[in-house]
């Protein structure tokens, strides 16, 4: 088989028993891999609680991992988060994946809870389930070092093992599965790691084109500002985007009370340059490198981290947002989540935490202790709990990233629309409100918004499951990456057959979490962004949304996309019509 390996690796961690099983081809092929193939196989297992033995973890690489596409040596998590109930996928890119599929392995399907934490090692010769009891409270870091002559390292730290309902998967080498609190379903499973140490290769079925279509891809990225420009995210990570949000005034302030901060000149990209002298970092083999570590191995945070741990918590102190994000990644815990978790309490509690605060209190929340008992929780629950539901900053219980809703409507639209809860990655319209030059005009409309969000949740689920960084369709499109993938498997898949995909993809994740009751009450923002204003200046008004202009835009979107008004499916045998 060309592309995928055609391989499903099966481990049920209560018995702990192992098997390897081929995969359909037909299956591969109508769901291509990564999120995709995560979701498919969740079919049978979406309604159960996801602190279930029986709730899968699915660890799922792309038919492009593996080879030499730029952007590809990634994969995506799948299970039921314990954080907001949605179907969930998260992507991260690094050597784990790369390692895994050169064991053969297309997906990594886990159930079952062990009766003692154990590490899961995976290899050509097959899966091997061995004791863990010394590595468990050890730091994700530490816990890489602990496993290091086995393999590539994917793992939790404190935070999945405690059960905190935001808790990451990190890697040794790579990004973090950081959102939805996959970590903890991990931490139940009594997982803690999963080693990796293929040394197999992934052929190709047509070289010559698929070399071709790679150089395209290099050469749109080349032209990219905001991938190789002067002030992109080659050079300075996508902290790069802090002096731009700043400028378009839909920074998230104290936890979004406001839309510009003072201090955020002091954390952008030219700060963290002058500060740090970053050096490079990247995803396995990707050519752009935009994380970036300090000389001395430290990793620096991306933009989400660092406007979170900045000017959502009123705090301007670069080192101690650099140390927060450390401490996610050293914990195991999603850092937009963390942040924003601390934000709504501080706003709750008439103060938000100070510098020296910070870190000893995502310590406390690691560890389920003193107020990191209820912070642990996430805002929506924690909020609920203390009276203050208001002040989560949250759609579907998952926290907002770093772009004020206030400040780009097809964005407002695209949190409230996305299935795993307030993310914007899903249909990502930044590029389409923000990035342009000049700057667009309708970002302050819902006009048209209805169909680019659908439109684009569709082709970015067929991205996550080829699977392809997002940062890379700031340069190239489907076409390009439509034209590797049919190289590298033989069969061809243009942009409006990877399109169809993508909207099975995404409408499955839909029917899901109608299944457990989501519905259109689901679908909103925090009162916040429909009362208050932003914080006009500089030429630039930032109203408040107009509540019922979005509410007939949500309800275009649900026409287009053949829902009820509730936003619930009138076709009860959706599922049974899909392959």
């Amino acid at each position: 088989m060309h592309g995928w390996t055609g391989t499903i690796q099966y481990v049920n961690l209560s018995d702990g028993s192992c098997r390897r099983e081929p995969l359909a081809p037909d299956l591969l092929h109508t769901y291509l891999g990564g999120r995709g193939l995560g979701v498919r196989l969740m079919r049978e297992f979406h309604r159960l609680d996801p602190f279930s033995p029986e709730m899968p973890l699915i660890f799922a690489t792309g038919p492009l991992c593996g080879t030499p596409a730029p952007t590809t040596a990634r994969m995506t998590v799948v299970s039921r988060s314990p954080l907001t109930g949605t179907i969930f996928s998260s992507s991260a890119g690094g050597l784990f994946p790369w390692r895994m599929k050169a064991a053969g392995i297309d997906v990594l399907f886990v159930t079952g809870r062990s009766p003692a934490p154990v590490c899961l090692i995976l290899n050509d010769a097959g899966a091997e389930l061995v004791p863990a009891d010394p590595l468990w409270g050890k730091t994700i870091p530490e816990t890489a070092a602990a496993l290091r002559d086995r393999g590539s390292v994917a793992a939790i730290g404190p935070a999945g093992e405690n059960g905190v309902l935001f808790a990451s998967i990190g890697q040794d080498t790579g990004g973090a599965f950081a959102r939805g609190g996959l970590g903890a379903v991990m931490g139940d499973k009594r997982l803690k790691a999963v080693v990796a140490d293929g040394s197999g290769t992934v052929e190709i079925a047509d070289r010559d084109r698929f070399d071709r279509a790679r150089q395209d891809v290099l050469r749109l990225f080349n032209a990219s500002p905001v991938i190789f420009g002067e002030l992109g995210f080659a050079n300075f990570g996508t902290p790069a985007l802090v002096d731009l949000i700043r400028q378009r005034r839909m920074s998230p302030t104290e936890n979004f009370r406001s839309t510009v901060f003072a201090g955020a000149a002091g954390y952008g990209g030219p700060a963290i340059r002058n500060a740090y002298a970053p050096e490079g970092d990247g995803c396995h083999g990707c050519p752009v490198e935009c994380r970036k570590r300090t000389p001395t191995g430290e990793p620096l945070p991306d933009y989400d981290a660092v406007s979170h741990f900045g000017g959502l918590n009123a705090n301007a102190d670069l080192a101690t947002i650099v140390r927060c994000n450390a401490l996610c990644g050293e914990l195991g815990m999603d850092p937009v989540s963390t942040a924003a978790t601390l934000s709504a309490w501080g706003e709750a509690r008439g103060r938000f935490a100070s510098a020296d605060e910070m870190p000893s209190l995502l310590a406390d929340i690691a560890r389920r202790r003193g107020e990191g008992e209820l912070l642990a929780l996430g805002s929506q629950q924690a909020m609920g709990r203390l009276g203050r539901p208001e002040f989560s900053m949250s759609v579907k219980g998952l926290e907002l990233p770093a772009y004020d809703p206030r400040g780009a409507y097809g964005l407002a639209l695209a949190y409230c629309t996305s299935s795993r809860g307030g993310c914007h990655l899903q249909a990502n319209p930044v590029s389409h409100e923000i990035l342009r030059k000049p700057v667009a005009t309708d970002r302050f409309t819902f006009s048209g918004k209805a169909r680019i969000i659908k439109i684009a949740e569709d082709g970015n689920a067929a991205a996550d499951s080829l699977v392809a960084c997002g940062s890379a369709f700031f340069g190239a499109t489907l076409e390009e990456y439509g034209e590797l993938v049919s190289a590298a498997t033989g069969r061809e898949f243009p942009p409006c057959r990877l399109l169809e995909i993508g909207e099975r993809i995404f409408m499955t994740e839909r029917f899901y979490n109608c299944a457990n009751g989501f519905t259109r009450k689901d679908d909103v923002l925090p009162e916040r962004f429909f009362t208050d204003p932003g914080s006009s200046g500089e030429g630039i008004e930032i109203p408040h949304i107009d509540r019922e202009r979005f509410e007939v835009e949500l309800q275009k979107y649900y026409r287009i996309r053949g829902l009820s008004e509730e936003g619930t499916f009138a076709d009860r045998l959706f599922l049974e019509r899909q392959p």
